[in-house]
């Protein structure tokens, strides 16, 4: 039987349509693909660690690295200038989710990278000031995640400080003045320290190559005390900024604990690995299909307070029983 004209127009009109869908259905399922873009080195103890913690916050919602998951690791290896053409790699490979857990900088170089893929920040110091999002209820845009409130700590640690060297009047802040956020952590150093009569050295660095210097300049300023304001590039000098410390016999307090365990005295702030194993979420929300403008960013809800005693004896500091009494670590 012939098919008269109308039907066959019909037919090839199906045909046409069916053609894509049946091979969508024999192509096998995607795997969706994470871009995770870290301003550290490769190959430190560190950097394992946290990458674990990425994993396990994944395994936790279903997903896993190498089978249902693909995790694509970029690393700067320390070396900041390489964010741009890494955060343009990951792109063109196609990822579903760009991650970082390496603060303000590397989030602004995915944000200049791309508008549409969505961007999960494990870390920010300050998302709203440094312009990553337009609110934290309301993030908008591509971004969203988690912020470390290191501006609002930054008083407490002074506090922290003063009441293990109650005669410290001086005190050197040794920080990266040109990391997005950390002027506001410094400003609010200062309200603390106006409050509580301690007069402030500032200490900046910018690059690599500006410790030395610092150092030099910290002991000129012949401070009782000094406070480091975390960030990658401070993080990546950890050894030399704590061995100069101790040397100098120098009570110092920073956000991340890792100082402490290096031989630093003390660390309070918001738990990295907290905020990492979170990032988790955001990551598993977006997966299934939630915009990151609908995911608010969340403020960090674990903080430590890590002392070092051995550091504090070797210092001849006896530590309150108020300030142990805080303590959710202490190294003996």
């Amino acid at each position: 039987m012939r098919l008269k004209p109308v039907g066959v127009i019909v037919m090839l009109a199906l045909g046409i349509l069916a053609a894509p869908l049946a091979a969508s259905a024999q192509q096998p399922g995607k795997i969706p693909r994470i871009g995770w873009l870290d301003s550290g080195r490769s190959d430190t103890p560190r950097t394992q660690y946290f990458n674990e913690i990425i994993r396990q916050g994944l395994r936790e919602f279903g997903w896993v690295d190498g089978q249902n998951l693909i995790i694509e690791w970029r690393y700067t290896e320390e070396r900041a200038e390489r964010l741009p053409a890494l955060a343009a790699e990951l792109i063109r490979l196609g990822v579903d989710v760009l991650v970082t857990g390496s603060g303000d900088p590397a989030i602004l170089a995915l944000k200049q990278a791309t508008a549409t893929i969505p961007i999960v920040m494990a870390i920010s110091a300050d998302p709203v000031g440094s312009g990553l999002v337009a609110s934290l209820a309301r993030p908008g845009g591509n971004i969203t995640g988690l912020s470390a409130l290191s501006p609002e700590t930054a008083g407490k640690r002074l506090e922290l400080l003063r009441e293990v060297v109650p005669q410290a009047s001086r005190v050197a802040v040794l920080w990266n003045a040109s990391y997005p956020g950390k002027v506001l952590e410094w400003r609010e150093t200062q309200v603390a320290a106006h409050a509580l009569g301690v007069t402030l050295q500032s200490v900046e660095v910018r690059g690599p190559d500006d410790f030395d210097r610092a150092f030099a300049e910290i002991v000129r300023g012949r401070p009782d005390a000094l406070i480091v304001f975390a960030e990658p590039l401070v993080n990546s000098h950890q050894t030399p900024i704590v061995e100069f410390a101790d040397k100098r016999r120098l009570p110092m307090i920073v956000a991340r604990k890792e100082f402490v365990e290096a031989g630093g005295l003390m660390s309070y702030g918001a738990s990295l690995s907290a905020l990492f194993r979170r990032a988790a979420y955001y990551v598993d929300r977006i997966l299934k299909g939630t915009k990151p403008a609908d995911l608010p960013v969340e403020q960090p809800t674990k903080f430590e307070l890590v002392i070092n005693l051995k550091t504090a004896k070797a210092l001849g500091l006896t530590i309150p029983p108020s300030v142990l009494f805080q303590a959710d670590e202490v190294l003996r």
